[in-house]
C-alpha cells in the first residue's frame, strides 16, 4: 500500500514554530495562571493563529505539548484542586466571515457523512471577556464553583463565588446540574475602584478581565466581595433532561434563576451569523462589560451530540472574534519616506496581517529615537496596534522570537529620495531628520505623477492629491510600493471610501502588466522621453539588453544622441536604480516581445507627427494605433517626417510641415489609412 509522502519542513519553519510555541506558552501562563498580561489577548490570538497555520501546512510540526493541543493553563497550587465531572472544552476561533463560512461547511459536511439530512440552525451569543467558572448544584443548592484550569482539573473558588450577588445560592427547582458561565467586572465598577485607588495613591487596575480573574483567585473572600463581580451563565454541562436546543437551554437557565445575557439570538444560516457579528461590533462598546466577539453554536441539541468534539474543541461551536486592535506580524523592511517639508519618517514594511477588520502591510515607526527605544529590527516579530491614523503603530517587539538573523536598521546620512546629493540632517532639538534639499518632496511627487501617468503605467484614479496623501502617510516611498499596497493600508485615508479604495486597487492590478516602452517611461530616466522610450523598446525588445547596452550600442537607436546615450548608461549603472528595477520586476509583468505584433500597413516604417485635437480619438490613442502598425510618432516635424496629421486648432507643426513640404493628412483621411 502506498504511503502518503510527508512534506519536508524547512529549518526556518521549524525554528519559527518552536519560537511560537515557547512564546505562546509563556504568555498563556502569564494570562491564564498568574493573571498577568504583557501583550493583549488579541495579540496572543494572532501568535496562536500563525502556529495553527504552520501546523496545518506541516502536520509533522504538531507536538503533544503544542499550545494548539491544549485547552488552558495549570491551576494555582494555593487552591484545592477539583477534577471536573464534565471536561471543559475551549472553542476554536474564527476571525473573518470566511472562517465562519468554512465552519458552517464543516458542520454540514460532517452531518451529511453521518447520514443526517437536517439543516442546522445556529444560536448566537455575546462572548464576554472574563473568567470562565463551572458551577455545580446539588438538589438545587450551590455546591461548588471552580475555575476551568486545564479543562480536566480546576481550582475550588467557592468561597469567592459566594460573594457574587448574581450567582444564585438556590435554584427555583430542586435539581442536580452543572452549568458554565463567565465572571466579569463591569466597566463602571472598574472606573469607581480606580478613582478610589487614585485617591489612596495606589496603582490603578489595568482592565476588567484581569481584575476579575485576580479577584476570583483571592484567598480572602472579603477582597472578592469588595470588587463587586458579576456573572453571566451560558451553558448547561450536565442535567437529567437536556433541552432540545441551545436557545431553549438559555431560556431554562433563566427559569432556574441564573443570570443570562439577554442578547442571544437564533439565526437560520451563516448569513444571519455574520449580520449578528457585524451588528454587535458596533453595539458592544456601549455595554457596561467587555465583549470580544460572539459564540456560535449549532442550535439543535441532538445535532450537537452527533457533531461531538475533536481532541480539544467542540465541532458544533466556534468563537467568532471581533477584529483585533492588536496583532503580531514580522518586519520585512524599514524604509524612509520624505514628507512635504522634507522631514524623514521611518516606515516598517510588514508581512501582511489582518488588524481591526483590514489587511495592512505598513506601520509607522515615527523617528530614529522610536526605533532605538523599541530596538525594532528587520526580521523582528512585533506587536502591531491600530491607532487612530491609517498606519498602525508598532508598540512592542517580541525579543524572545529572535533567531539571530535579524538586522538592525542603520540610520543613513544620504537618502536618494532627497534629490541632489541626497544629504540629510537632524533638526536641532528634535528627533526628526530632514532633507537638506527642501524641494525633495516636490521632486518625488513629480516622479510619482509621471510614473502613474497614461504614458507610463497608466494607473487610473491615482491623481496628484492621492499621490500626495500616500507619500505624506509613508504608504509609498518607491515606485514598487504602489503594487504592494493593501486595502487596509488605504481604507482610513481622508476621503477614501471603500468603493474608491477598491477602484484604485483594481487600477493598480491592471497596471501590473505593462509594455516595455511604458516601463521605461515610468523610470524617469533623465533625457529619455516618450518617443525615445518607444524607440529603445522597438530596437532592443528586451529590458536587460537596454540596461547592459554600451553608449555605442545605444547610439544605433533612432533619435538617440551622445547625451541621451550617456544618461541611460549612467542611470542603469547606479546601484539604487538597479535595485528599483529588480523590485519592480518582482511585482509587475513585462509584456513579452511580440505580444503586440505590429501589423503591416501604409504607416509601417513611416514617421507620423500629430498636431491639433482629433474628434474621433485622443492623441495617445492615435499614437498607439500608429505604433501598432509599425509607424514612429516623434514630437516634432523634420525633413524626414512622412505625414503630419492635422486636427482642430493645430499648432506650429502645421507651419513646419508646409515649410518642409511634408504631406498633410486631415483626420478623415488619416482614419481611412489606419484601416
Amino acid at each position: 500500500m502506498a504511503h502518503k509522502e510527508k512534506k519536508t519542513v524547512p529549518h526556518t519553519v521549524k525554528e519559527r514554530a518552536e519560537k511560537l510555541r515557547k512564546t505562546i506558552e509563556r504568555h498563556r501562563y502569564l494570562y491564564h495562571v498568574l493573571d498577568k498580561e504583557e501583550i493583549t489577548p488579541a495579540a496572543l490570538d494572532s501568535l496562536k493563529e500563525e502556529l495553527v497555520k504552520l501546523e496545518k501546512t506541516y502536520p509533522s510540526l504538531i507536538t503533544a505539548d503544542s499550545p494548539t493541543q491544549r485547552v488552558a493553563g495549570k491551576p494555582l497550587a494555593e487552591f484545592k484542586k477539583v477534577r471536573h465531572r464534565v471536561p471543559q472544552w475551549s472553542f476554536n476561533d474564527a476571525f473573518s466571515p470566511e472562517d465562519v463560512e468554512a465552519f458552517d461547511e464543516r458542520v454540514k459536511r460532517f452531518l451529511e457523512k453521518s447520514g443526517v439530512k437536517e439543516k442546522p440552525t445556529y444560536t448566537c451569543e455575546l462572548k464576554i471577556d472574563g473568567l470562565k467558572v463551572v458551577y455545580e448544584y446539588q438538589n438545587g443548592r450551590l455546591f461548588r464553583g471552580a475555575t476551568r484550569g486545564d479543562g480536566v482539573i480546576g481550582e475550588d473558588v467557592t468561597h469567592n463565588i459566594l460573594t457574587i450577588d448574581s450567582v444564585p445560592l438556590e435554584l427555583t427547582e430542586r435539581i442536580d446540574c452543572i452549568v458554565e458561565g463567565e465572571v466579569f467586572m463591569r466597566k463602571s465598577v472598574l472606573n469607581e475602584l480606580n478613582k478610589e485607588r487614585k485617591k489612596l495613591g495606589k496603582e490603578l487596575f489595568a482592565n476588567p478581565r484581569n481584575i476579575a480573574a485576580g479577584s476570583i483567585r483571592q484567598l480572602d473572600p472579603k477582597v472578592a466581595a469588595s470588587r463587586r463581580l458579576d456573572t453571566f451563565i451560558y451553558d448547561i454541562a450536565q442535567i437529567e433532561k437536556f433541552p432540545k436546543s441551545q436557545h431553549e437551554e438559555l431560556q431554562l437557565l433563566r427559569k432556574l434563576g441564573f443570570k443570562v445575557n439577554k442578547h442571544f439570538k437564533r439565526v437560520e444560516d451563516v448569513k444571519g451569523i455574520i449580520e449578528y457579528w457585524k451588528e454587535w461590533q458596533k453595539k458592544a462598546p456601549k455595554e457596561d462589560y467587555q465583549v470580544d466577539g460572539v459564540v456560535i453554536k449549532v442550535n439543535e441539541e441532538h445535532l450537537q451530540k452527533i457533531l461531538g468534539y475533536t481532541g480539544k474543541a467542540p465541532r458544533f461551536g466556534i468563537a467568532f472574534k471581533f477584529p483585533a486592535e492588536q496583532v503580531t506580524t514580522v518586519v520585512l523592511d524599514i524604509v524612509l519616506q520624505v514628507g512635504r517639508t522634507g522631514v524623514l519618517t521611518p516606515v516598517a514594511h510588514l508581512r501582511p496581517i489582518l488588524v481591526y477588520g483590514s489587511v495592512v502591510s505598513r506601520a509607522t515607526l515615527h523617528n530614529e529615537d522610536e526605533i532605538n527605544r523599541l530596538d525594532v529590527r528587520i526580521g523582528d516579530t512585533v506587536v502591531l496596534q491600530k491607532a487612530g491614523d491609517v498606519i498602525p503603530d508598532i508598540v512592542g517587539v517580541l525579543a524572545e522570537m529572535r533567531t539571530g538573523k535579524e538586522k538592525k536598521f542603520i540610520w543613513p546620512r544620504h537618502v536618494a529620495e532627497c534629490g541632489g546629493d541626497g544629504s540629510i540632517k537632524r533638526i536641532p532639538g528634535q528627533a526628526a531628520w530632514r532633507c537638506v534639499n527642501k524641494n525633495s518632496f516636490a521632486q518625488l511627487r513629480r516622479k510619482f505623477s509621471h510614473f502613474v501617468s497614461k504614458h507610463a503605467f497608466d494607473i487610473d484614479g491615482m491623481g496628484p492629491k492621492i499621490i500626495d496623501l500616500l507619500l505624506d502617510k509613508g504608504l509609498i516611498v518607491n515606485f514598487d510600493d504602489i503594487f504592494t499596497l493593501k486595502r487596509g493600508d488605504m481604507l482610513l485615508l481622508p476621503r477614501f471610501a471603500e468603493k474608491s479604495v477598491d477602484n484604485l486597487l483594481l487600477s493598480i492590478a491592471k497596471a501590473k502588466k505593462v509594455t516595455l516602452a511604458c516601463f521605461i517611461i515610468g523610470l524617469s530616466i533623465p533625457q529619455v522621453g516618450e518617443e525615445t522610450a518607444h524607440d529603445l523598446a522597438g530596437h532592443f525588445g528586451d529590458l536587460e539588453k537596454i540596461a547592459n547596452a554600451s553608449a555605442d550600442e545605444l547610439l544605433q537607436v533612432n533619435e538617440v544622441g551622445p547625451v541621451i546615450a550617456e544618461s541611460i548608461v549612467e542611470w542603469f549603472r547606479n546601484t539604487e536604480n538597479k535595485k528599483l528595477v529588480s523590485r519592480l520586476l518582482r511585482v509587475v509583468e513585462l509584456e513579452k516581445k511580440g505580444a503586440e505584433k505590429k501589423r503591416k500597413s501604409i504607416f509601417t516604417g513611416k514617421t507620423i507627427v500629430l498636431t491639433g485635437t482629433l474628434e474621433t480619438m485622443s492623441r495617445d490613442e492615435a499614437k498607439g494605433r500608429v505604433r501598432a502598425q509599425g509607424g514612429d510618432v516623434p514630437g516634432s516635424v523634420s525633413r524626414e517626417t512622412d505625414y503630419v496629421v492635422v486636427g482642430e486648432n493645430p499648432g506650429s507643426k502645421l507651419a513646419d510641415a508646409k515649410k518642409f513640404g511634408v504631406k498633410i493628412l486631415a483626420e478623415q483621411e488619416f482614419l481611412k489609412m489606419l484601416k
